[in-house]
């Protein structure tokens, strides 16, 4: 069943210009969307709502105009919105999720990753939402991957702890939630720092300039809007099966450390890579970083759910609009 609202449009021709108020479908199924001004959550909204879901975001400081500017930590502000709104899903994007960002600022850090998730869990259960709250590879400590979702965590840093307390705090207030861990991020995005793999793109496309890349932690890049379809098949799921709940794990299933993935960007491009320098060292400064916290996929893939899309498709989409040597793009493209 699909409701109709007004909307007013502007109708222009050359000469002339009139506001006209038309009906518009809004799509029965209803999701929101927190953090949704950043790489995840602008990845949630869009494959939500292009597939025909009325979809809500939400965001703070970057959310006007297209989204609503909430406050998460604002407990009466996420109430009205949650009541006035009736989603009957909410993907939780918004965190903090820089770790060496979390250790200097662990009081605000653990009451957005933690205290907020806790609270819009409850909010969710009172209305009969399902949630899916994201968290991170970083719930474990890397040293015994692949890591299936009833492994024991062990997080290294204070990072990878308010994501496994956010867990905890979601599960214990709403038994109906759903907790998707994933690992390094990358997609379109905004500003190369916005992602760990996209930020290393100028050290890459400056080759006269030798540069340091990490050998030692292998991570899995995976491509937000993979990440987006398996909320979304998730959630679809769910409205037909009441026993979809519990955790889940997400990831690229391409193996690679910070120096792999510079050399693979290099490739996509046709640029040189012999001024990247492989460090094999154990990073020493910053939050401490888990070796291989590798997630074992099995059991979303058992239920039919996922996508995944190969690193370098994926990379040369996200990095193209930010190639500082437009004539690589005769090569690259042609």
């Amino acid at each position: 069943m699909v409701g109709r609202e007004k909307e007013l449009s502007i109708h222009f021709v050359p000469g002339s210009c009139r506001l006209v108020e038309e009906e518009v479908n809004i799509p029965s199924r209803r999701v929101l969307v927190t953090g949704a001004t950043g790489l995840l959550g602008r990845a949630v909204y869009k494959e939500f709502q292009q597939s025909n879901w009325h979809t809500i975001g939400c965001g703070f400081r970057r959310a006007r105009p297209k989204f609503e500017q909430v406050n998460l930590l604002d407990s009466e502000a996420v109430h009205h919105l949650i009541h006035d709104f009736q989603p009957h899903v909410i993907v939780h994007c918004a965190a903090e999720r820089r770790p060496d960002v979390v250790e200097s600022q662990p009081d605000a850090a653990s009451q957005l990753n933690v205290g907020a998730s806790g609270n819009l869990a409850k909010e969710a259960a009172s209305i009969g939402a399902f949630l899916i709250y994201i968290s991170s590879d970083y719930v474990f400590d890397g040293t015994d991957p692949p890591y299936t979702e009833e492994d024991i965590p062990n997080p290294l840093n204070l990072y990878g702890k308010t994501k496994l307390d956010g867990e905890k705090a979601v599960l214990e207030n709403n038994l109906g939630a759903a907790v998707l861990r994933i690992p390094v991020l990358y997609g379109e995005v905004e500003k190369l720092e916005e992602s760990a793999v996209t930020v290393m793109f100028d050290k890459v496309q400056f080759s006269n300039k030798s540069a340091n890349m990490d050998h030692w932690q292998q991570r899995f890049p995976t491509h937000v809007k993979d990440v987006a379809s398996v909320c979304r098949q998730l959630a679809e799921k769910r409205m037909l099966d009441p026993s979809i709940k519990g955790t889940f794990h997400w990831s690229g299933n391409e193996q690679m450390t910070k120096y792999e993935m510079a050399c693979a960007i290099a490739d996509a491009f046709n640029l040189p890579s012999s001024h990247l320098r492989p460090i094999t060292d154990s990073p020493v400064i910053g939050a401490q970083r888990p070796r291989n916290a590798q997630l074992d996929c099995s059991k979303l893939e058992t239920l039919g759910i996922g996508q995944r899309t190969p690193f370098r498709i994926g990379i040369k989409e996200s990095l193209w609009p930010f190639l500082i040597d437009k004539r690589w793009r005769q090569t690259v493209f042609h």
